[in-house]
């Protein structure tokens, strides 16, 4: 049952960043997000979840692309 608890609090911990970028950029409380995905995927069958997964592989590859570099004249 322990691995169960370890799986809940990973996913409580990095899955739910998405929302919080998502509110930070739009302004509100990542709160809203949250349940606006989940309604989302309860009327929609799916559609917010697939939603959701899609912002979080956007983010992750801007990420990857706008990493901060240091530049030269910071030697």
């Amino acid at each position: 049952m322990q691995w169960f608890y370890d799986l809940l609090y990973y996913f409580q911990k990095r899955g739910f960043e998405v929302c919080e970028r998502i509110a930070g950029l739009i302004g509100i409380r990542a709160r809203v997000v949250r349940t606006t995905f989940i309604y989302l995927t309860f009327v929609t069958l799916g559609f917010g979840f697939a939603l959701y997964l899609f912002i979080a592989f956007w983010l992750k590859i801007k990420d990857l692309v706008y990493t901060k570099r240091t530049s030269v004249f910071d030697l």
